[in-house]
């Protein structure tokens, strides 16, 4: 008699992709994922214990202190490596936070999990998309030193899934709406091949961060109505609790309402 393996599981086969400490092996196992995703199975109520090692990474980039990574011009090549090894940096963090979004938290719905497969696998062509720009212009990943900030936040909001959606994809990776513009706008100022193709790159990723900032605001409304809270007010207090940085405008005010904010909340930020 042949023993019939166990059928994959959504929630334990994101942990294991999250875990991957290869770069190349965590973007080919998150993609594999969301090939499964109409037929996967959900153990939605499946309590998981925290494995150590978290969030799986490469030994390079070195990671600094977001106040000792140096600044370059974007002006010369070198620098212009660095800015966009920054953003696959981003990228990859964003990998990981969208896979941890879907092992750590039991008890959602089912479409949740989904959600957060999709934003997973889209962050990984993201960052396979910035990795190719990257070798092409004669870098890789981990040669320049890096920050741990999105990741930072990801693990003080470990503990509840209404302030992780609140203060990281709808706060953090909210930001990247506002910044990728200026951002575009030097790089056309560089105006190298180079720049521009980066500048087509960053119109993929903000496309989809703006999807992505949408899920974040659909869970963290959906978990406000659940637990009988004011969006608007529990934000505030959730972000003084978790110590939320503040944000810089200019805002990037017709993004963040495709995105899902409202008036009062785009109000609130930019007060």
């Amino acid at each position: 008699m042949t023993d019939i393996p166990a059928p994959a599981e959504l929630r334990q086969q994101a942990l294991q992709a999250l875990l991957a400490q290869n770069s190349e092996q965590k973007v080919l196992l998150t993609q594999e994922l969301r090939a499964q995703a109409a037929t996967i199975l959900i153990a939605a109520d499946l309590a998981i214990a925290p494995p150590n090692g978290l969030p799986g990474c490469p030994a390079r980039p070195e990671l600094r202190s977001h106040l000792d990574v140096p600044k370059r011009s974007p002006f010369t090549h070198e620098g212009l490596a660095a800015l966009l090894h920054a953003v696959t940096h981003i990228e990859f963090n964003a990998i990981n936070l969208a896979l941890d979004a879907i092992w750590r938290f039991p008890g959602m719905p089912p479409a949740y999990y989904l959600d957060w497969l999709q934003v997973a696998a889209e962050e990984a062509h993201h960052f396979s998309l910035l990795q190719a720009h990257l070798h092409a212009m004669g870098y890789g990943y981990g040669d320049f030193p890096a920050h741990t900030g999105l990741w930072d936040m990801t693990a003080k909001t470990e503990g509840d899934v209404l302030a992780r959606m609140a203060l990281v994809p709808r706060t953090l990776e909210a930001r990247g709406l506002d910044a990728t513009p200026p951002m575009q706008a030097k790089l056309r100022k560089v105006g190298t091949p180079d720049a521009l193709r980066a500048v087509d790159i960053l119109d993929i990723i903000l496309a989809d961060e703006i999807g992505h900032v949408a899920i974040g605001n659909h869970w963290y409304r959906h978990l406000c109505a659940q637990r009988g809270l004011d969006p608007v007010a529990t934000y505030a207090v959730l972000a003084r609790q978790y110590g939320a940085p503040r944000l810089k405008g200019p805002l990037n005010l017709d993004a963040r309402r495709q995105a899902g904010f409202d008036d009062a909340e785009l109000a609130l930020l930019g007060s």
